[in-house]
């Protein structure tokens, strides 16, 4: 089938130049990015993800993690897993 429908949207630059960078490192345009994401709603009749407002209490840990406080840093995989098992 011919790609005749066009979509317009309006977002902020900084976001959309963010973006980009990161489909052209996954290889896809903004286009092909978009037409994956409106086939994956049509599959799964909804939205590709979960959508919710965060509880506070992740809204404080992503308040803490975006300073850099209560951070586990682990070596490797295996650290990381027998950090875990705390």
């Amino acid at each position: 089938m011919a790609k005749t429908a066009m979509i317009v949207a309006r977002i902020e630059p900084e976001l959309k130049a963010d973006t980009e960078k990161i489909l052209r490192k996954l290889g896809l345009s903004t286009t092909e990015a978009i037409s994956l994401f409106l086939s994956q709603i049509r599959l799964r009749k909804g939205l590709p993800f979960e959508v919710k407002i965060p509880n506070k209490t992740t809204i404080e840990t992503f308040k803490k993690t975006d300073k850099g406080k209560e951070l586990v840093k682990c070596k490797d995989a295996d650290d990381m897993f027998k950090k875990l098992r705390i």
